[in-house]
């Protein structure tokens, strides 16, 4: 099991890879699934941590990176809300700035599917960026996700009132992400889903105002901020 100093110094360096790195070794979990994995560099990491480490995700694009970024790791073409795992299959699940991807009305779905795949007592760790911080207000005109990621945080809280999961920890930190300018900010946007790409480019003299004006110069960089809760759930099956 991993030192509470140790999730501490994860929480301070703003790093979510870290966090969930240390989360998951105090939870002592071994195989782990990434739902909303994106191109994969979460399960690259945990595999270089000694987990063994799966993904799933909707976008075939991104899994074509995920592959090439860990080969030899399993990933399936899927969406979270049915996911081809088979029940009790992993140790912990992770839902990395991804839950908030899901459809409003499939989110329920989505966490029951968790639990399904999920031993009983494994954590479940949901990382979500809040409707805040220097980041979310430079990309607010391509999507504003302001009523999704409310939506988000109902549906878990929802899951822990009806028994689902026990909650376990409930910690905001401030996640910083570093551009060289707007134009690589922007291309991470459309990377995460590409169907912002006409949105962003209506809307991109906008974007790189906000941009200029949001971000921190930093050695070069751009630093913009953004504040993320992570739960740490506890599945209850009985």
């Amino acid at each position: 099991m991993q030192t509470p100093q140790a999730l501490n110094a994860a929480f301070a360096s703003g790093r979510a890879h870290d966090v969930i790195v240390e989360t998951l070794r105090f939870a002592c979990a071994n195989s782990v699934l990434d739902v909303g994995c994106g191109r994969g560099q979460l399960v690259a990491r945990l595999l270089a941590e000694g987990f063994a480490a799966a993904g799933a995700d909707p976008n075939p694009q991104a899994l074509e990176t995920a592959r090439a970024t860990a080969p030899g790791a399993r990933f399936e073409a899927a969406g979270a809300g049915m996911l081809p795992f088979d029940d009790d299959g992993f140790d912990a699940v992770v839902f990395l700035n991804s839950f908030h991807h899901v459809p409003a009305d499939q989110m329920a779905k989505a966490l029951g599917e968790a639990r399904r795949i999920g031993r009983q007592d494994c954590p479940v760790v949901i990382v979500e960026p809040l409707a805040e911080g220097s980041y979310f207000e430079a990309m607010q005109p391509v999507e504003d996700e302001t009523a999704i990621r409310h939506a988000a945080g109902v549906a878990i809280a929802d899951s822990v009132r009806a028994g689902w999961f026990g909650l376990k920890g409930n910690v905001v930190f401030d996640a910083t992400s570093r551009f060289t300018n707007a134009e690589e900010f922007i291309a991470g946007l459309i990377a995460v889903d590409p169907a912002r790409t006409a949105s962003a480019e209506r809307h991109r003299a906008e974007v790189e105002r906000r941009f200029h004006e949001c971000s921190q110069k930093d050695e070069g960089s751009f630093r913009l901020v953004q504040p993320l809760r992570i739960y740490w759930l506890s599945l209850q099956k009985n």
